[in-house]
């Protein structure tokens, strides 16, 4: 989420695109019902930073939004240091399969959510304000992965919700913005992510709970918000995320089919094993949307 690191240029050339398909059993399941049910049968959530998005931008990675806001000193001259300081504290309980191992889920889950919680006090304490969300998106370190507004576009015309349900420290207005700066806004797409509320002068002056983290995506569940109207009826699912713990994203809706997709944008020697046991197709590298486009292109034509 926070570390700043350079991905070694030779990886592109010795290290192309690669789809690892887990399921194909499910795949094929799932490809045959949206074919015979048609557009109107389905929906899709996904992650938002480094799922709709890329994890990398011109060779640096970009793990989130907050990370750009951090680096950028756009909050308090001490704002950036005591960012740093609590994702040293918890970064590693987050990301790391193996550390994971070794701690309940319902730690890792305390863990997140106190850090969350530090940094949203943080926030608001180095007097966050709306400028600041927009500085950051009219940045150039956020990058759609290719195909990705090909696919907005489509679900568009289809018809077909999409609930994108993210973490993001910097909330729903940011992840609205962006979508509005590449003019893809639409309004088959809804948003469920963190929420501030703004004095008159747009400053940040408290986060409304539930606070939504990285590991509680099952919790902030899609029934509670008014999306849930839109996708009731949708049971086929395909499910978008970058993380082990996105699929949670998907529990408590009753799925008839349902396609998770992953993307395991680095250390893939490392995760792979990890990524297989959760998703049923893995796009390794900081791969596009391509895959996903093309399969829903297919089936829905």
């Amino acid at each position: 989420m926070w570390g700043k690191e350079l991905k070694p240029a030779f990886l592109d050339s010795i290290m192309p695109q690669e789809i690892l398909i887990s399921r194909p059993e499910v795949l094929e399941k799932f490809k045959k019902a949206i074919k015979s049910e048609g557009a109107g049968s389905m929906h899709i959530v996904a992650d938002f930073d480094r799922t709709l998005t890329t994890a990398f931008v011109d060779g640096t990675k970009v793990p989130s939004q907050i990370s750009i806001l951090r680096d950028g000193n756009y909050l308090t001259k001490d704002y950036a240091s005591k960012a740093k300081t609590l994702a040293d504290k918890y970064h590693s309980i987050e990301v790391d399969l193996s550390l994971s191992l070794d701690l309940s889920l319902d730690e890792r889950k305390k863990a997140m959510h106190q850090w969350w919680s530090e940094h949203f006090k943080l926030l608001i304490e180095s007097s966050l304000n709306k400028k600041d969300i927009e500085s950051v998106v009219n940045s150039s370190k956020i990058k759609f992965r290719e195909k990705a507004l090909d696919l907005l576009d489509f679900l568009h015309e289809k018809g077909i919700p999409l609930i994108i349900l993210s973490s993001c420290g910097l909330g729903t207005e940011a992840i609205r913005l962006q979508l509005a700066k590449v003019g893809k806004a639409y309004t088959n797409i809804n948003i469920i992510s963190n929420l501030y509320e703004w004095d008159g002068n747009g400053k940040a002056v408290k986060v409304i709970e539930p606070i939504i983290h990285t590991l509680n995506k099952e919790e902030a569940s899609i029934k509670h918000y008014p999306a849930f109207d839109k996708i009731k009826d949708r049971k086929n699912v395909l499910l978008i995320g970058d993380s082990v713990s996105d699929v949670d994203m998907i529990k408590g809706f009753n799925c008839r089919n349902l396609l998770k997709v992953g993307f395991l944008n680095e250390s893939a020697e490392k995760n792979q094993q990890e990524y297989k046991k959760v998703y049923d197709i893995i796009i390794l590298n900081d791969g596009s949307m391509n895959y996903i486009y093309n399969l829903l292109k297919e089936s829905l034509e």
